[in-house]
């Protein structure tokens, strides 16, 4: 596994990557960008609802924007729209 961060954009990601026996393995984890002061979880590849965690350690669900829905979707979520 590989972190890949950039503070200067506030973009973070957790990727799988390398070799299981020969065969070449590559993907996103986690992705979870900062945008307009509000945490935007692009995707979530983990058993881990990293919402609800993240809610659990004292921010606020109208500053989590689960971006891996689409607008319309995230009005039916007790988390921020955009």
């Amino acid at each position: 596994m590989q972190l890949v961060i950039d503070t200067e954009h506030d973009h973070y990601q957790l990727v799988n990557v390398g070799w299981l026996n020969k065969r070449r393995i590559y993907g996103c984890i986690l992705h979870i960008d900062i945008k307009d002061d509000k945490i935007w979880i692009q995707h979530n590849g983990t058993e881990r609802f990293v919402a609800e965690e993240l809610a659990a350690l004292g921010i606020p669900k109208d500053q989590i924007v689960l971006g891996f829905h689409s607008p319309y979707k995230r009005q039916f979520t007790e988390f921020a729209v955009h």
